[in-house]
């Protein structure tokens, strides 16, 4: 298998590279070079810029084309505007057979129901002169991209919908905070709620992402599929014990009522990581994972591979994506450095 990947050298890009030499493959990245320049040495690099109105632009891409070069599949985590990806797929049409473009689960329109699987509406195209990439143009945009690769490449196109990206090479604090405070040990502030099942937390390791690309690309598996996790129900409560069971009796969770945080303006999300209150429950839920599960998406769970099982029926077998257990993730991320400093002050 010969693996293209736009971009390749930031978080995702390198999950997705790690997996497909884990494969045996041969990848080639395209990217400008400024972003982790020495990472993959090993591996061809070809530089110019995703957007033709950007010099090189796609002219170095497509020198490669015209001599001779081709592709099984193209991994693309960098489209955020319309217009980039359909200069990408149309330039890649002849020479790619299957196109797997990174969104979000962002694309859909606004009160998309609880758990609403991947056919519900997406958000609307905005003006054509509108490709500020903000809060509230990044999912309507990526929703365009989606549209735009699928009138190029028809049902070649794979639209994968992540929501939180976790694990190593996380730039934000929303999950890795936790396993960093929890290796200091002593008291940890975590949120309390009357309703502890009210609301979900949903997130995906980007390691078992970066896996799912490659085995999309594998089976030239079409269409859109939602991908965020953990198989089953995890809630706040869950996550921070999981993260806990890392550290052991080290770490003294201290229980702070829900209610008292937001009377004290902590704000959810990102002022306490990843904390949604239940008075807000249902904005973290992340649509239905049935599509993932019929591609061989392997529903061990969080809790399963840590002596609980979850709801539904549970495939023992390591195919397709998995989720990473918690107490394996939370050690991964201690042991990551590069963000460590920030993220012990970040817990201070």
């Amino acid at each position: 298998m010969n693996l293209l990947v736009l971009g390749g050298t930031s978080f995702l890009g390198p999950a997705v590279v790690e997996s497909a030499k884990a494969r045996g493959w041969t990848v080639t990245l395209f990217n400008r070079g400024k972003t982790n320049p020495g990472l993959f040495p090993d591996i061809e690099q070809i530089h110019g810029d995703r957007d033709p109105k950007k010099a090189p632009g796609l002219e170095p891409l497509a020198a490669a084309i015209k001599a001779g070069r081709t592709w099984d599949a193209v991994v693309d985590t960098s489209a955020y505007v319309p217009r980039v990806a359909t200069a990408s797929a149309e330039l890649l049409k002849p020479v790619v057979r299957h196109y797997i473009l990174i969104t979000t689960v962002n694309v859909y329109a606004e009160g998309m129901p609880a758990h609403a699987d991947e056919s519900a509406p997406l958000a609307p195209t905005p003006p054509d002169a509108d490709e500020k990439v903000t809060n509230e143009t990044y999912g309507p945009l990526k929703a365009a991209c989606e549209r735009a690769v699928t009138a190029v490449y028809g049902d070649r196109a794979t639209h994968l919908r992540p929501g939180l990206i976790v694990g190593p090479g996380d730039p934000t604090d929303r999950f890795t905070y936790w396993p960093a405070r929890m290796a200091r040990g002593g008291e940890v502030l975590v949120p309390s709620s009357n309703s502890p099942w009210a609301s979900e937390v949903c997130f995906i390791d980007v390691r078992d992402l970066g896996d799912f690309c490659c085995t999309c690309a594998d089976g030239g598996h079409g269409g859109a599929y939602n991908c965020a996790g953990p198989a089953g129900p995890l809630t706040m409560d869950g996550l921070v014990w999981g993260c806990r069971a890392a550290f052991g009796d080290a770490v003294t969770l201290v229980p702070i009522d829900e209610d008292w945080l937001l009377e004290n303006e902590v704000g959810p999300w990102m002022g306490l990581p990843l904390w949604i209150p239940s008075s807000m429950a249902g904005e973290a839920n992340m649509g239905s994972m049935s599509r993932a599960r019929d591609r061989g998406w392997d529903e061990v769970s969080t809790a399963r591979r840590h002596g609980a099982r979850h709801g539904g029926v549970v495939r023992e077998e390591e195919a397709g994506l998995r989720f990473r257990g918690q107490a394996r993730r939370a050690r991964d991320l201690a042991r990551t450095r590069g963000r460590a400093d920030h993220e012990v002050a970040r817990a201070d």
